[in-house]
């Protein structure tokens, strides 16, 4: 195989909404305290009985029908998620449930927040290797059961939902459209991203995380697109975590994307984990500001401390 493409994406979110409104009500905060430190307004809220392969399920679906395939044309589900409760069946095998397919292998990833660019790297390695003829990639998260809903410091962050990219070879001669990936951790910082303990919940070291990805994180976003042959300046997109307004404005100039869209999606999702960069890059492509084939730099970080992107060219 001489490299993959993004055929096409999908996205999902819960109908209930939360306004920073609502979180006041609950908790000691305020509209003007959310916005200026995180830049949050509003996040989707999944029901009880919503499961996060629900959601993963409903992203996958419009994925297939935007790419005009069946479940049958996948052989390999790879699902990125923090949030699953059960350990087996993994989330990606009840995902292929809902959905009829055959006998795709079916694997989920645990990397938090950059769990959908890790995914997204290993179908691309998969069927470059021949393991894979077609894959279908979800970041899912339902960061909502894992709130401690008496922190105002972590409740307000985040918001349930699902992204989804039909992701096969492209044709013979044709240029990869999935560049080389960049991923690593910071094994010393794994502790600044929590989900453990009994229920498991959400915790963080802000500032910790901060200071790494404004100080860390454009060097490491320059080294992805040298990998890849494109100038920071000529990229036309720029999608990473949805985490904090506040760290996602200054980079993209620190990068040196001049000229990018800059996915902004947390303001109106919140933190998604996995979820939040399949989900910001489809709303994009959906709403026409990113064209098909526009260079799109995509960049997970966050829990462990991990870290991985990728150049795309959009579907």
């Amino acid at each position: 195989m001489t490299g993959t493409r993004i055929a096409a994406l999908g996205h999902y979110q819960p109908a209930k909404v939360l306004t920073n409104g609502d979180l006041a009500a609950l908790v000691d905060t305020s509209d003007e305290w959310i916005s200026s430190r995180v830049g949050i307004r509003t996040r989707h809220m999944a029901g009880p009985d919503e499961p996060v392969d629900e959601l993963a399920a409903h992203a996958a679906g419009k994925a297939l029908a935007a790419a005009g395939l069946g479940p049958a044309d996948i052989d390999l589900v790879l699902v990125a998620t923090s949030t699953a409760i059960d350990r087996s069946p993994n989330t990606a095998a009840r995902v292929a449930a809902r959905l009829g397919m055959g006998s795709p292998a079916t694997m989920d990833l645990n990397v938090v927040c950059a769990g959908f660019t890790h995914a997204l790297a290993t179908a691309d390695h998969a069927i470059r290797a021949g393991a894979a003829r077609r894959a279908l990639v979800i970041g899912a998260d339902k960061m909502t059961e894992v709130a401690d809903w008496t922190d105002r410091t972590t409740c307000v962050l985040v918001g349930d939902g699902a992204g989804a990219a039909v992701v096969e070879a492209v044709g013979e001669g044709d240029e990869p459209c999935i560049g080389p990936v960049l991923w690593g951790s910071v094994p010393e910082m794994g502790n600044a991203v929590r989900i453990e303990g009994s229920p498991p919940r959400f915790a963080q070291e802000g500032q910790s995380v901060y200071r790494w990805a404004t100080q860390r994180l454009p060097a490491l976003a320059r080294q992805v697109c040298e990998r890849s042959g494109i100038a920071p300046e000529d990229l036309a997109g720029v999608v990473l975590h949805q985490a904090n307004l506040r760290i996602i404005e200054p980079l993209a100039a620190k990068i040196g994307a001049v000229n990018a869209v800059v996915a902004r999606d947390v303001v109106d999702s919140g933190n998604t984990s996995a979820a939040s960069i399949p989900l910001a890059l489809a709303k994009l492509v959906e709403r026409g500001e990113l064209p098909a084939g526009a260079p799109t730099l995509l960049f997970g970080f966050g829990g462990n401390l991990s870290y991985a992107g990728q150049i795309v060219r959009v579907p």
